[in-house]
């Protein structure tokens, strides 16, 4: 493989990483860990900071098909971030009363 080539897969590697970490902490997949869907804002936040930067850091370095894949995936989690964070904070596992109403 060439190291370009190389390259190309590597940095296809690095951002689906930060998408995943990011769409765990927005909780619309499971955390490996805890078997368990947990939401996490702020996370969301750093991994699409992280991602915007690696956008502004290679601008005028990718080919066409690595800028539309960031551009695409920065798309989906800024989208799913407003979405998520439209919504009322999730209620912790074990707080909730009788009939699954929060504790008043």
């Amino acid at each position: 493989m060439e190291p370009s080539e190389r390259h190309s897969v590597l940095f296809a590697r690095l951002v689906l990483m930060l998408h995943a970490a990011a769409m765990q902490h927005l909780g619309k997949v499971k955390n490996p860990l805890t078997d368990r869907v947990e939401r996490d804002l702020p996370g969301a936040q750093g991994m699409i900071d992280t991602l915007a930067m690696i956008e502004s850091k290679t601008k005028g370095n990718l080919s066409a098909e690595e800028g539309r894949m960031l551009t695409q995936i920065l798309q989906e989690l800024r989208l799913n971030y407003v979405d998520e964070a439209a919504k009322p904070d999730p209620v912790p596992a074990g707080d909730a009363g009788p009939g699954g109403a929060p504790p008043s």
